[in-house]
């Protein structure tokens, strides 16, 4: 089988390496020609692990039409706000082939899911559109370290993928909850960017632990908005992945909140960060999800409003603190 993977980023690669072991071939779409050429004849990505070789059943195309023609499976990880326009690009958009998201973010522009921009961009049965997410730093999926992950969808075909998408290293669940688990992959950016500042400012693990929990709550709310199960919000897309993006050194939404809680604007933290920090354009969208549904998201919109209204970081933590006492739920 050949294994399709619409991205070239740091989860992209790390993804490619993981599944070259699974797949006969594995398809590396990237827009940069330079990237491709490199890939295909150095077998190392220049912009993300150029450290790392890659096996040689790993190609890469900038023909993105080639990439979903050849493949029997795609594993979607460009950024949510692209997938879109990415998807556009396609001459023919009937598939009857597993697509799989593992990009994590909300559309800005429409307030959806990255699976449910794919089934409106794609002829596509919803059984076919699956969301991949969980507690997995791309470095160590590289490293061949334990990583657990849940594949959210149609539980009868995920099964199937499940055996495929599995390894030595890499275990994949299944749930039916397919927004459960999107809402956690996205959501728990915009609160790993708030335990950042935190922790950037200096306020301790007291302060990280109760941001961690009550942005789990958040986290809950958005779930019921969508109509997703809030237990889902407990398993490893949800809990498990923001406990690690949270407080890992590796997560690039906490080393981005770390940066503007030590003072740094957020072109100077993005600048330094260099890569997508996803939960950047999240809380736009969280903002927004606030406005529309009239819900109660302390800890998010403080955060929108750190990065986007000039909200001093310290003047954020007393505004939080601040707030009317009232009972836990």
């Amino acid at each position: 089988m050949k294994l399709g993977i619409i991205g070239s980023g740091s989860w992209g690669t790390a993804l490619a390496k993981l599944y070259s072991q699974n797949f006969e071939k594995v398809i590396l779409w990237t827009r940069d020609e330079n990237v491709c050429n490199w890939i295909n004849k150095s077998k190392t990505n220049p912009k993300y692990f150029p450290e790392v070789i890659l096996p040689d059943n790993i190609v890469s195309t900038t023909d993105i039409n080639e990439a979903f023609n050849i493949s029997d499976i795609i594993i979607i990880v460009v950024p949510a706000q692209a997938i879109r326009n990415v998807l556009s690009q396609l001459k023919y958009k009937k598939l009857e082939k597993p697509i799989i998201s593992a990009s994590k973010g909300i559309e800005i522009s429409s307030l959806k899911l990255t699976t449910q921009v794919i089934s409106e961009q794609l002829l596509i049965d919803e059984k076919n559109i699956f969301a991949l997410s969980g507690p997995s730093f791309a470095r160590e999926v590289l490293q061949g370290l334990p990583t657990a992950v849940v594949l959210g969808g149609d539980i009868c075909k995920g099964r199937e993928l499940q055996k495929l998408l599995s390894t030595d290293t890499f275990r994949v669940y299944t749930n039916n909850d397919i927004k459960g688990v999107e809402i956690g992959g996205a959501v728990k950016n915009v609160i790993a960017i708030a335990t950042g500042i935190s922790d950037g400012i200096g306020l301790g693990n007291n302060a990280r632990a109760s941001l961690i929990t009550r942005g789990l709550y958040e986290m809950k709310r958005i779930a019921l908005v969508y109509g997703a199960n809030s237990e889902t919000l407990y398993g490893l897309s949800g809990l498990g992945d923001l406990v690690l993006t949270a407080t890992g050194d590796l997560s690039r939404n906490r080393r981005f909140g770390v940066l503007i809680g030590k003072g740094l604007s957020v072109n100077q933290a993005l600048k330094e960060i260099g890569q997508v920090v996803e939960g950047l354009d999240t809380v736009k969208a969280i903002n927004q999800i606030a406005k529309k549904y009239d819900i109660e998201l302390p800890i998010s919109l403080t955060v929108y409003r750190v990065l986007y209204e000039g909200l001093k970081p310290l003047e954020a933590v007393k505004i939080l603190m601040k707030r009317q006492l009232k009972e836990e739920f």
